[in-house]
């Protein structure tokens, strides 16, 4: 197999959509607290950061206002040292039109959908179309969440109907989403790895793809997902134990942990400026 490189990006994703101080003290749910947590797994080897506003209240917010402060203090923090990449996740609060709406309202450098939030139905495929179009022509980088092979299944039948332009696009493999008590495991992986049209792509080296996990065996299942020529997402959103089963200190803390495994396996990672021109081409 022929990937487009051989190097792996390690993407945080810190505080995610439901979780609160409550589920670990180090959280950040403030501007404040996020910029800081940016800066660390920055320096810990984080290439990308995966953004969820939170408002005033310190809940998730597709707010123009809340998700305009929280990129422009990041952005003005980090500079292009890493690479800030807005949610449209709708845990059921939003419409797609408001989740498309965010993202035109803020331009960022990279955003992640979740198709089915986005496409619920093939009635939303023409406005679909004509956002996922513009996202490519504004130079975006697209991040397709997808939860199982159905989902990548149908990800590769809308880039054949053209709902999809195939260009600048970041898959990322939820492994264990509908598992029973969130947990994941390094055979998750083979279903996506297994999808016909996918075999095929990353024969082409095409195209990048990452894997995130949840529990105790996500190390594992990252590491795996490395070795088969995959970037990889830690980070509070997931998941905020390490692999001994104790709560992380920091997801600084998670980012330095995982890149002493690729140290350890020889694989090389990005940073902000390679990665960008990895999935960019």
């Amino acid at each position: 197999m022929q990937y487009i490189d051989d190097k792996a990006a390690i993407i945080v994703a810190p505080n995610g959509a439901r979780k609160t101080k409550q589920d670990h003290p180090a959280l950040p749910i403030t501007t404040a607290e996020i910029v800081a947590d940016v800066i660390a797994c920055r320096d810990a080897g984080a290439a990308m950061v995966h953004l969820h506003a939170r408002d005033k209240n310190g809940l998730h917010s597709l707010a123009i206002d809340d998700n305009l402060l929280t990129q422009e203090a990041v952005k003005t923090a980090v500079g292009d040292s890493v690479i800030v990449q807005l949610t449209t996740e709708a845990i059921g609060q939003y419409t797609p039109q408001q989740q498309m709406q965010l993202i035109k309202e803020t331009t960022p450098e990279a955003a992640s959908f979740g198709l089915n939030e986005l496409i619920p139905d093939d009635s939303y495929l023409p406005e679909a179309e004509k956002f996922f179009n513009w996202v490519a022509d504004s130079g975006m980088i697209a991040q397709y969440i997808l939860y199982s092979a159905e989902d990548l299944t149908r990800y590769f039948s809308l880039i054949k109907q053209g709902i999809l332009p195939n260009k600048n696009h970041h898959l990322l493999f939820v492994l264990g989403r509908y598992h029973k008590d969130l947990l994941s495991s390094p055979r998750d992986l083979l279903p996506f790895l297994k999808q016909p049209d996918f075999k095929q792509l990353m024969e082409s080296g095409d195209k990048r793809w990452a894997a995130c996990a949840f529990g105790p065996s996500e190390q594992k299942c990252l590491t795996s997902a490395m070795l088969m020529g995959g970037d990889i997402r830690v980070g509070f959103e997931n998941n905020l134990h390490n692999s001994h089963g104790a709560k992380a200190h920091s997801n600084a803390q998670q980012v330095t942990d995982i890149k002493a495994l690729t140290s350890l396996l020889n694989i090389d990672l990005h940073d902000a400026h390679s990665f960008r021109k990895a999935l960019l081409g």
